[in-house]
């Protein structure tokens, strides 16, 4: 008779409340979100950001700010950090001072971007259903009202643009259609080639002012993570060289502090779940293998259902020859597309998309010639097949494929 599944989940939250070992003091502090007090190694961009911000307090509008470095250089936990601190004296000099986050990625179109500008400043729009003019009119009506200024931060502003350019030019004239209020624009990127692809009309908007965030060193992200382990751990909980690893695992990922400090907190969960006393650098190795795991996962589970299907087109190939190029891609995939019933895209569209797993990191395409023939491209997998398949077979369509005997 198989057990209750629920006592085995009683037993477990038993055993963690029961056990004599607790690693975390305070578990949020390793959290992506969490925004810090003190920044090490960033005195000189708070300095540069609160000088050009520093106007809001004699109600200027301060220019628009441009901010681009490789990812976990510390862009947003400065950007935030200052914005904190400068609504908090807005508000002792009983200024109208606001400022609204919002991660691209997510807020992706300019009809949620103006949506969450008015949720920010207590305006009730649907998410959807409305005309984008009536939204618009809506928003500038409400905050000329205020009299007030309003910093709008695009993180991964980059998206945003890609996705749909109009909204960057429209949030860049915004000012023109009003009379008391001001908004000022904070662009942040990860790509540093970004700005090079801005429409010059709203390049010469966006980039008023430039900040440019370098990758930390190793002893840098050291620096970081002990000063986060202070105050995440109980004493004496992390072994020596634990910090050391994860810091030199994070330099070599273009000094990225946001890989070092989830290296350190999947490693320390992986700790307690196992009931040990210390981190040791053995959890660091296994926290690696969970974190790739997890990020290629996350990466193939969130492609479009075209790109998917050229992926498994690469799967198949693969798994049939030790060598496959474009037109054998391009042949598995228009079969994929018949069987399931997707648009098939032209053979120069597919290349693109192959273009775009290769700068993904899940394939590689090596240029060949093909001498009269012209050149291809051989292609290869560079993540594991397993997870290729048990990603596209939770993929309800492209799941069917496995199944059929055509390949």
């Amino acid at each position: 008779m198989s057990k209750d599944p629920s006592s085995n989940i009683d037993e477990i939250f038993d055993r963690y409340l029961d056990a004599d070992t607790i690693v975390f003091k305070q578990r949020e502090v390793l959290s992506p979100h969490y925004v810090p007090d003190i920044l090490p190694h960033r005195d000189d961009k708070f300095e540069e950001m609160a000088k050009i911000l520093a106007p809001a307090l004699r109600g200027g509008a301060p220019s628009n700010i441009f901010i681009y470095g490789t990812t976990g250089t510390g862009k947003t936990a400065v950007t935030k950090h200052v914005l904190n601190k400068l609504e908090e004296r807005a508000k002792s000099r009983n200024l109208a001072f606001k400022y609204s986050y919002m991660n691209c990625q997510h807020v992706d179109t300019k009809y949620r971007v103006l949506t969450q500008l008015c949720e920010d400043i207590g305006i009730d729009v649907p998410f959807t259903g409305l005309h984008f003019d009536v939204i618009y009119q809506k928003f500038k009506d409400a905050i000329d009202k205020m009299d007030t200024l309003h910093v709008a931060v695009l993180d991964e502003v980059d998206m945003l643009y890609h996705k749909s350019s109009e909204s960057l030019y429209v949030l860049t004239r915004i000012n023109s259609d009003l009379k008391k209020s001001k908004i000022s624009i904070i662009g942040i990127t990860n790509d540093v080639n970004f700005k090079e692809t801005l429409d010059p009309r709203i390049r010469s908007s966006l980039s008023e002012e430039e900040m440019v965030f370098s990758p930390y060193t190793a002893e840098q992200l050291s620096d970081i993570l002990t000063q986060r382990a202070d105050v995440a751990f109980h004493k004496n909980v992390l072994e020596f060289g634990v910090i050391n690893l994860c810091a030199a695992v994070g330099a070599q990922q273009h000094g990225d502090a946001r890989r070092s400090l989830d290296l350190l907190r999947v490693s320390s969960e992986l700790a307690e779940r196992n009931g040990d006393e210390k981190v040791t650098e053995i959890h660091v190795r296994k926290a690696q293998q969970v974190i790739e795991r997890n990020t290629v996962v996350e990466v193939l589970t969130s492609l479009p259902i075209q790109t998917k299907a050229v992926l498994q087109a690469i799967f198949i190939g693969e798994g049939k020859s030790d060598e496959i190029a474009t037109g054998d891609v391009y042949e598995i995939y228009s079969k994929i597309c018949k069987l399931v019933r997707l648009d098939i895209l032209t053979a120069r569209r597919v290349g693109d998309l192959i273009n775009e797993l290769d700068m993904l990191g899940i394939v590689t395409a090596q240029v060949i010639s093909k001498g009269r023939y012209g050149r291809s491209k051989r292609i290869h997998l560079t993540v594991p097949p397993k997870q290729v398949r048990e990603v596209i077979e939770n993929d309800f369509r492209l799941s069917k494929i496995f199944e059929m005997d055509e390949f």
